[in-house]
């Protein structure tokens, strides 16, 4: 944006947005209790200069028509039109999800797979009116609560989901920004960080590619529904193959060496030609090295990461070396098997499945034994900044995984 008088401007209006603040907070309390729901209610301070940081990033704004603003107040909407006066600025208005849509009925414990007695059914999320003004920029401020479980939050969920639809709403060859006011890392596999233009302290703004966006919005919105049909009867072929690979990873044993190799083998014989990798560590032997070659993997060597949490010696002390996979980004999509699982029929059509895909682990939770993931290296990034931070439930990478994935699919277990 340079230093034309505009943008001096507009850096005098944030010099003084100090001086806003006991008229932010002001209208704020009267907002919560105005009728709010406190579910959505956001307390963070939005931090003006950051967001002129983040705004500036998007060059000559007067190609914009217009920016939506979700769940800010009104005194912080005016400070946005005070900010791109010569940009229309549309309060959207979202209609809260019922009180009974929980976190426990967007992941049951349990659906009907065999489809024999009922249909599962999610329950619906209100979605917003699209306005026939264009949106070239969509803001939304997220709640963030403090608790442990921050992100399984529904009205943090619920705004996101929102945001993206209206987003993938957009009928033209323009490009449409999304930009989060929060302190915590928005839905990593809806809003990938590949996507991730630039954060600058709260503010996080992404450029998303509409066409997929619009795929993973055409999934259920929680494990309350199958996002695959009950029966696949015809060969999947995603038109690159070579992009594609089953992986498996063994660490600081070899004792499942005879299970990876009796895994290719069932994965060869359910009529796959994907590539198959596997994750070696220095502790897996050149004798055994060899007899994993010999039965069709393909051997990367890595370094070991620890689980900062586990005790020495302990049975989870390497097993985030998981997050491995995601650096094999010579591949679009992985399924990760365990090695001591077998296939027992094709299986390749869950490479049209986005990431996170698996099976059920304990109704709101998944099972990282099989899952889909799409590897990237700053996906890899964020899941070794919070390793220090995130609690794993069950002291392994499946917990930590739930904590970072909370958005997952839900394919058929057997």
């Amino acid at each position: 944006m340079g230093n034309s008088p505009a943008n001096v401007e507009a850096r005098h209006r944030l010099s003084s947005s100090m001086e806003l603040q006991n008229e932010v907070n002001f209208v704020f309390i009267r907002w919560i209790w105005g009728g709010s729901d406190p579910r959505y209610v956001s307390d963070i301070d939005v931090n003006w200069d950051s967001l002129m940081k983040v705004i500036e990033k998007l060059g000559e704004q007067n190609h914009y028509q217009g920016i939506g603003l979700l769940n800010f107040n009104r005194s912080e909407i005016n400070h946005w039109k005070q900010l791109l006066p010569d940009v229309t600025h549309i309060d959207l208005q979202l209609d809260y999800a019922d009180r009974n849509v929980t976190w426990e009925s967007l992941y049951p414990e349990w659906i009907d797979e065999e489809q024999e007695t009922e249909v599962p059914v999610c329950p619906s999320l209100p979605k917003l009116d699209v306005p026939r003004k264009r949106l070239d920029l969509i803001a939304v401020k997220l709640p963030c609560r403090n608790e442990w479980n921050w992100s399984r939050d529904v009205a943090r969920l619920h705004l996101q989901v929102a945001a993206a639809n209206l987003a993938a709403s957009a009928k033209g060859f323009y490009p449409v920004h999304l930009l989060f006011i929060t302190n915590r890392f928005p839905m990593p596999n809806l809003f990938t960080c590949k996507e991730l233009v630039l954060r600058e302290g709260n503010v996080w703004l992404y450029k998303p590619d509409l066409n997929v966006l619009r795929e993973k919005l055409q999934l259920p919105v929680g494990s309350c529904e199958l996002a695959l049909p009950h029966r696949e009867k015809e060969p999947f072929y995603s038109g690159n193959l070579r992009r594609e690979a089953y992986a498996t990873i063994l660490h600081s044993a070899h004792v499942y060496v005879c299970g990876a190799i009796a895994a290719a083998q069932s994965i060869r014989l359910s009529g796959s030609n994907r590539d198959l990798v596997i994750l070696v560590d220095e502790s897996i032997s050149v004798y055994h090295r060899s007899g994993l070659e010999a039965a069709g993997w393909k051997i990367r060597t890595i370094q070991r990461i620890r689980n900062p949490k586990a005790e020495k010696d302990a049975y989870n002390e390497w097993n985030y070396s998981k997050f491995r996979l995601w650096q094999l980004t010579e591949y679009d999509k992985i399924i990760f098997i365990d090695a001591d699982l077998l296939i027992l029929r094709n299986i390749d059509f869950l490479f049209g499945m986005p990431e996170i895909s698996a099976t059920g682990n304990n109704a709101t939770l998944f099972n990282s034994g099989v899952m889909v993931i799409e590897p990237s290296n700053c996906t890899f990034q964020l899941l070794m900044e919070h390793i220090n931070e995130i609690e794993s439930y069950n002291g392994g990478d499946q917990g930590y995984l739930n904590e970072i994935f909370t958005w997952w699919h839900v394919f058929l277990s057997t």
